[in-house]
């Protein structure tokens, strides 16, 4: 009896954990050195662990994640002051890996700067986040965590859409909603098709549009067709990189005014200068020039790197 007892136990405290098991390992840091020494800085440290808690420890899906299944992310949000008390324009960065099969290598799925954060925080205020009352009460205060809940959504869905095709869909949905019923007021921006050609609308759009569903096969193409069998068989794998290269290529000359273009790559020239440099001399070249006209900014590397 004792021992069923104890099993029991065992049994409700293992499922409870694994049930209440987070999906996210996220790390946020505020940084505040754009803030004048007259502001009390400890508000910004009470910021940082609000977040913390706010994206670590609430349940953003109904699925089950092991503490090895997490998704790692870092968010890095550089404030600034305004001339508004207790009101911050800031700049959010957000990066994401995931982790590839048999290995200990984390493969980048998102590394991206948002321009247009603005929003309004007091210390030790609650940070809350329905997703059926995206703007809340107040705009200015909802702003901060529908942004935050945006990007959580987006991340979620890449790393489902890199595992299985079309697996993000339900996730790119609520990242949609989101933008549809986003805060309104003055000074916020980011949420519409208006604001500019490189924000979250546009993101989120894009991997919307049925006009673009060949992305959800470059996500796949590459992480899982690619990237995870890498070390099965690597030949293979560089050769499904390559097929994803030239998707994207065909995809960039259709489409040139779409974020995705530059999206995508960010982050990833190294992993990609590593995969084509033990091509053969054929595909080293053709990775190359794809590469060149697609991924413009790190242009100069590939060219030099590639030709050894």
């Amino acid at each position: 009896m004792y021992f069923i007892r104890l099993t029991l136990i065992f049994f409700l405290l293992t499922t409870a954990y694994f049930v209440s098991a987070q999906e996210l390992n996220a790390r946020v840091t505020v940084n505040s050195s754009r803030i004048g020494s007259t502001v009390n800085k400890n508000v910004f440290q009470t910021l940082q662990t609000s977040l913390n808690t706010f994206l670590n420890n609430r349940k953003w899906t109904k699925e089950v994640f092991l503490v090895n299944e997490k998704i790692d992310c870092n968010f890095f949000l550089n404030l600034q002051a305004t001339a508004d008390a207790n009101v911050y324009s800031a700049t959010l960065t957000i990066q994401a890996a995931r982790p590839v099969f048999n290995s200990s290598y984390a493969s980048p799925i998102i590394n991206y700067q948002d321009e247009d954060v603005y929003f309004k925080y007091i210390e030790f205020q609650q940070l809350e986040f329905n997703e059926n009352r995206v703007g809340g009460t107040d705009p200015l205060t909802s702003n901060l965590t529908a942004i935050f809940a945006y990007y959580v959504n987006m991340i979620i869905a890449f790393d489902y859409a890199s595992f299985s095709p079309r697996g993000g869909d339900a996730y790119f949905l609520k990242a949609q909603n989101i933008v549809n019923n986003a805060p309104e007021t003055r000074g916020i921006s980011g949420w519409k098709a208006f604001d500019s050609r490189r924000n979250r609308y546009w993101l989120v759009e894009n991997m919307m549009n049925t006009r673009y569903a060949v992305l959800h096969d470059v996500y796949y193409g590459y992480y899982h067709l690619g990237m995870d069998k890498m070390y099965e068989d690597e030949n293979s794998a560089r050769a499904e990189v390559l097929a994803v290269l030239n998707r994207l290529n065909s995809f960039n000359a259709d489409n040139q005014n779409t974020m995705m273009n530059q999206f995508f790559f960010q982050g990833k020239s190294n992993e990609l200068i590593k995969i084509f440099s033990k091509a053969t001399q054929q595909d080293k070249i053709r990775a190359s020039d794809i590469l060149q006209k697609i991924d413009i900014t790190n242009a100069t590397r590939y060219k030099e790197e590639l030709k050894r």
